[in-house]
């Protein structure tokens, strides 16, 4: 799929010169970010399942601060 952007002409030139130090092009710099942006989702969504089937979950009371910061 394709996507166009617009942006400032001094940040693509920025983003460019960053690229080129990291021996790569803008291109798979973006790509690379969406690969990031796309797992983070995914986990996001996976995190937010579990929560919903965990909801039945009670611990029977309320904590108090310093139980909750107990260590063991």
């Amino acid at each position: 799929m394709n996507i166009t952007f617009s942006a400032d002409r001094e940040k693509i030139e920025l983003a460019r010169k960053f690229a080129q130090s990291r021996n790569t092009t803008l291109i798979a710099l973006f790509r690379e970010w969406l690969d990031v942006l796309a797992e983070r989702a995914g986990r996001a969504a996976e995190y937010k399942a579990l929560m919903d089937q965990l909801r039945y979950v009670d611990a029977g009371r309320k904590f108090t601060r310093e139980e909750m910061n107990e260590r063991r």
